[in-house]
């Protein structure tokens, strides 16, 4: 049985191998529609969302599987006090693979010691969002051609944004170098920054945006997650300290491509939107192939 906490559960050969399903899901999707006939996915939903939880069971009924599953905490036993532990034990008794997103940092991770099912952590607190990673890999793959030797920005909320987490510590294998733009306090954690310390791989500090961007390969947008801030005034004095726009990109390169895991709220001006360079709702849609991909292998069947 195969869970996924962490982008590096997976190895490199296994990221190009993922990378190549779903590839070959996107092009030949009627090959891959009785995949998982029969089978359920439960989709587990302790925080709000719409991309992660929508796409996963998008991916799922695609495949020919069927879904179950909460949207809230408010509407599952949670909010009677039954333990995650407690949750999954049960839930394992009803479907066959699990999607879940929650707020506390490890609580996939303690499911998956309670499952007798493969887990598929859609993100847990502040800490990871593995199958939003393996999305923004294909991304960048079918974008740039390769994931070797990028110029890797990474901009806005770098404290409690789990998707840069993610994405730094799966790009490691790829040889980046990374840049990060953001005020100081939502600047990268320092256990990342010691993480690509011990690899040997470069980054670079800004507290700027417009003036360092031109070399980007990715342009790695985020928001600034209200949602993670204690103090509303410390939320309000960050919230607006980066706003991409159209003009802003004139002197970046022709193949830069701007990506955003989403929501946007108003770090991304809709002049953008227009602009070739502007990757984020395709990459949306390649969250469907990509989760589509992770079910069919976290579940062990071969293409």
């Amino acid at each position: 049985m195969r869970h996924l906490m962490n982008p590096l559960d997976f190895s490199v050969e296994e990221l190009d191998n993922l990378m190549d399903l779903a590839k070959d899901i996107e092009a030949n999707p009627k090959k891959y529609a009785h995949a998982c006939e029969g089978k359920k996915l439960a989709t587990l939903f302790y925080e709000p969302s719409t991309r992660t939880r929508l796409s996963h069971e998008a991916a799922m009924i695609n495949l020919g599987g069927s879904v179950l599953g909460f949207s809230s905490a408010d509407s599952s036993s949670a909010s009677k006090g039954e333990s995650v532990a407690d949750t999954i034990r049960v839930i394992s008794c009803f479907a066959d693979i699990c999607a879940m997103r929650h707020p506390k940092e490890g609580a996939a991770m303690v499911a998956s010691q309670h499952a007798t099912i493969p887990v598929i952590n859609a993100g847990d607190g502040a800490n990871q969002h593995p199958t939003q990673t393996m999305l923004d890999l294909y991304s960048i793959y079918k974008t740039q051609g390769t994931l070797e030797n990028l110029n890797i920005f990474m901009v806005g909320d770098l404290k409690y944004g789990r998707t840069v987490h993610s994405l730094l510590q799966a790009m490691s294998h790829f040889n980046p170098t990374f840049h990060f733009i953001s005020p100081k306090e939502l600047e990268m954690p320092q256990a990342y920054k010691l993480f690509l310390d011990k690899l040997h791989i470069p980054y670079y500090e800004h507290s700027e945006l417009d003036d360092v961007i031109n070399d980007a390969d990715i342009l790695y947008m985020t928001r600034v997650q209200r949602e993670r801030f204690a103090d509303p005034l410390e939320y309000e004095k960050v919230k607006n300290v980066y706003i991409l726009k159209n003009s802003m990109l004139a002197g970046t390169k022709d193949t830069m491509r701007i990506l955003h895991p989403l929501p946007r709220v108003n770090e991304i001006d809709e002049d953008v939107d227009d602009n070739k360079k502007a990757y984020y709702f395709q990459q949306a849609l390649n969250g469907v192939f990509t989760r589509q991909a992770i079910i069919f292998k976290t579940l062990g069947l071969k293409w």
